[in-house]
């Protein structure tokens, strides 16, 4: 993270002497008054189509091919790949593991310059929504001694020119920026999130775990489910965590069909869908959404909660998972939280899964 920066007008010991009244009249150079007003002030007068402008340069999509391009020859050899590169992992831009580095360098060490730093951080947060960027900065450095330390990239294809995806991953992480070039898919392919903030073995009500809210949610509505209900929705054994490639056509999701809530229980399934989405900028959560409605929407889909991993044995289901046609959200919080999602708008949609 960049340093803090102060304002010498708030901290008159960097100049060497007190501040009183009599210095109030000084002269301010152009430099300081930039520095005492703040660039937001100064935008405010500018012209509304220089400030567009800048917000659109700002895009994350547009920091990615700015990324690109400020990369050496050498950087690109490391980090910079064909579109549809191979390695012994396979199809490099299709693979998602729970604790993982796409590539060698870490964002925080020398291997990048601090202009390129700045970028990633800011393409980073600029992939989530402003009121989620502390509960991130929190997992970060529970899971990973904060930002940058253990988190790597990689770019694929060529920004600006064509297809591209940008991957950042690490522990409890995977997360991508596409432009919404890869075919089908939301997120630009599969996601990963997760938060151990208590250890690796959380308590029961998972103290400090930015996500588990999420899972408050779903329980709210297992609740909400009569006795049969409850039957079907609720399975003795949890699948593996990173079981989320989409089912074959005249397969059936586990737990309990959408078709079987009630309106009441349906409005509250929204509900814990807008929660799931919530974290993430609003263009992805649109994708995600128009991909989920392209195989029928929720109604097409089933809500599981499983036995296994119930934490305290106190029947606030741990591990429960949200599945449709071309749809896996996969929620595991036992021993503490990983969160699988695997969206698109067709089961063809093939990914690599490596818990």
């Amino acid at each position: 993270m960049k340093a803090k920066s102060t304002c010498r007008d708030c901290h008159a010991e960097e100049n060497h002497q007190p501040l009183n009244d009599n210095k109030k009249t000084e002269r301010v150079s152009r430099r300081r008054f930039v520095q005492s007003v703040g660039v937001t002030a100064i935008a405010a007068s500018l012209p509304h189509v220089l400030i567009a402008k800048e917000n659109e340069a700002a895009t994350p999509e547009n920091l990615v091919e700015k990324l690109y391009h400020s990369l050496s020859d050498e950087q690109r050899k490391v980090i910079a790949f064909p579109w549809d590169f191979t390695d012994e992992r396979g199809l490099l831009r299709t693979y998602i593991s729970n604790n993982w580095h796409i590539t060698e360098p870490r964002i925080n060490s020398n291997f990048y310059t601090s202009d390129q730093k700045d970028i990633i951080e800011s393409l980073f947060f600029g992939l989530y929504q402003p009121d989620w960027h502390a509960s991130l900065k929190k997992q970060l450095q529970d899971d990973a001694g904060g930002y940058g330390k253990q988190q790597s990239i990689a770019i694929f294809g060529e920004p600006g020119n064509d297809k591209f995806e940008f991957v950042m991953t690490g522990r409890h992480l995977t997360i991508r920026c596409d432009g919404n070039s890869t075919d089908h898919t939301a997120f630009g392919g599969p996601i990963f999130y997760g938060h151990a903030a208590q250890g690796f073995d959380e308590a029961a009500d998972h103290p400090g775990n930015v996500y588990w809210e999420q899972a408050l949610k779903a329980n709210a509505l297992y609740q909400m489910l009569d006795g049969k209900q409850r039957d079907v929705a609720l399975i003795e054994v949890q699948p593996e965590e990173a079981d989320v490639n989409f089912r074959s056509e005249g397969k059936s999701f586990p737990g309990i069909a959408v078709t079987e809530l009630s309106s009441d229980q349906k409005e509250h399934l929204q509900k814990i869908l807008e929660s799931l989405l919530a974290p993430y900028r609003t263009s992805d959560q649109d994708e995600a959404l128009s991909c989920l409605h392209a195989q029928g929407g929720l109604e097409q889909c089933a809500l599981s909660f499983y036995k296994e991993g119930d934490i305290g044995n106190d029947g606030v289901w741990d591990v429960w998972r949200l599945e449709g046609p071309s749809f896996v959200w996969h929620f595991r919080g036992s021993p503490h939280v990983h969160v699988w999602v695997n969206i698109a708008n067709s089961r063809d949609v093939k990914i690599i899964a490596v818990g």
